[in-house]
């Protein structure tokens, strides 16, 4: 099989495992303890939970999109 055939090359793997890792840690800084009936947790309405792990969330899917959509640059057109 030539390699000219494979829609991605290393690097866009490299990129695609990068955004799943910031993908995993945005969703573990939004988890933690919740509230029950009997006890209410303020800390679920912290900042780190409502506005920072969303965005790194965000960015994490973001540049996996760009790793889907980055186009692998072939060795004839660096020449």
């Amino acid at each position: 099989m030539d390699k000219r055939d494979l829609a991605f090359d290393k690097v866009n793997y490299i990129l695609l495992a990068i955004g799943m890792a910031i993908v995993i840690i945005g969703f573990l800084l939004m988890s933690g303890s919740g509230s029950t009936e009997t006890a209410y947790d303020p800390d679920i309405f912290s900042a780190r939970r409502i506005k920072v792990a969303p965005v790194v969330c965000l960015v994490g899917f973001v540049s996996m999109i760009y790793a889907v959509v980055r186009r692998p640059k072939d060795k004839e057109e660096e020449k």
